[in-house]
């Protein structure tokens, strides 16, 4: 069985290392001038492999169609990955909130180690290839490349999505599975900055044990995330927007609202009683600068502006209405919502080849028997967590090994 795997990211790679092991002769073709490349800038260069969770767990995080993924991730857990690091040599550890990373904090030592099975296993891997055409003819599958046309029996698609363009996520894998016609859900960013009005002062802030929300034009709660954000120059990013982001990235387009509670663990009441002591400390002091120990430096213009209370009003004189004003806003710093970051800076691409025309069992294709898709290029995303990377590991594994049977 001569099976292609077109693309050099963790799906394609797990897939050529599991189809070649279960006797295929493999051959991966990646764009790029070596594999992994966009595996080599995650989780900051130091990669988080998977997350040391329950299977429970994983589909929590998933975002976008968990239920497809429930074969594959069964087949191949987070479990399972770490364990196929650990036997191949690769030390790794588990940090906060699961994440799983190599003991080396080096994304390098993770390509190496998928580079070392590839060799051992007897995968032909052809670098700078880019497939120009796809064709079924004849029962068989012919690649057109620049130099050649390569004649094989099953191909799989692991070509990752849109995002991070420069790693070689150019959407090649969306045009070949139109040639076979296959349906691509709308092409959206995850995991990324949320663009916001306001907030260019705040740049290079970050808050930590904040709760993050989108609100619509009503002031109704629609998603909201827990932890820690960062101000950019043109809006909010952190560990709780990435995630909020693939929340609220399927929402029509409204006015909406980017609500951050500054004091999530005091109810209004508790934090009017913590206000109310502070401002018996201060009672002589400009409003303005009664707020220092309740929030950053650079915070407490914007908050003095929401609250309504003139900069310059003496705190004995602040008004028990201006004072609830002032809970309001530190429960409810709001911010104009603009939108969300081009898919080019999305940590990860939601939407892609239709679930529904997939073999969840065996990542087959419903339309093209022999034609497999893994990773990224399929409808599926998840938050931030080593997940993403998980879900190209499992989808690649059932493909390859479906592929070479």
């Amino acid at each position: 069985m001569k099976v292609a795997v077109i693309g050099g990211g963790p799906a394609g790679m797990m897939a050529a290392i599991t189809a070649a092991e279960s006797g295929a002769e493999v051959t991966l073709f990646e764009k790029n001038e070596k594999l992994g490349k966009k595996l080599y800038i995650s989780g900051k260069g130091r990669c988080n492999i998977t997350n040391d969770c329950s299977i429970q767990d994983f589909f929590a995080n998933v975002a976008t169609n968990p239920r497809f993924l429930f074969s594959a991730v069964n087949k191949f857990s987070p479990q399972d990955a770490m364990d196929f690091c650990r036997s191949r040599g690769l030390a790794i550890k588990t940090e906060r909130g699961n994440r799983v990373f190599p003991c080396s904090d080096k994304s390098s030592d993770v390509i190496r180690l998928f580079s070392d099975e590839l060799k051992k296993s007897g995968v032909f891997v052809r670098l700078n290839c880019d497939i120009l055409g796809v064709v079924f003819r004849e029962n068989a599958f012919l690649l057109t490349t620049i130099t050649d046309i390569v004649s094989f029996d099953r191909v799989i698609i692991a070509t990752g999505g849109l995002s991070y363009r420069a790693t070689g996520s150019t959407g090649d894998g969306y045009s070949i599975a139109k040639i076979f016609g296959h349906g691509v859900v709308a092409l959206k960013p995850a995991l990324c900055r949320i663009l916001c009005g306001g907030a260019s002062d705040l740049e290079g802030l970050s808050l930590r044990n904040v709760e993050v929300s989108l609100k619509d034009s009503n002031g109704v709660k629609l998603h909201s995330e827990f932890g820690e954000m960062l101000f950019t120059d043109d809006g909010v990013s952190g560990p709780a927007v990435l995630t909020l982001s693939s929340r609220v990235n399927k929402l029509p387009k409204e006015n909406y609202t980017v609500s951050i509670d500054l004091k999530p663990a005091l109810s209004a009441e508790k934090l009017d009683e913590r206000i109310l002591r502070d401002f018996s400390e201060r009672m002589n002091k400009d409003f303005i600068n009664s707020l220092d120990a309740l929030l950053p430096e650079r915070l407490i213009k914007t908050a003095a502006i929401q609250s309504g209370i003139p900069f310059n009003k003496k705190v004995n004189q602040i008004t028990a209405e201006e004072r609830l004003k002032l809970v309001f806003t530190l429960k409810n710093l709001r911010f104009p919502y603009v939108g969300l970051d081009d898919i080019e800076h999305g940590i990860v691409t939601s939407g892609g080849v239709d679930i529904k025309e997939i073999n969840p069992s065996t990542m087959e294709s419903k339309l093209q028997m022999g034609l497999y898709f893994a990773g990224e290029v399929l409808d599926v995303d998840a938050y931030t967590g080593g997940f993403n990377i998980q879900i190209a590991l499992s989808t690649g594994y059932v493909a390859g090994k479906s592929a070479a049977q």
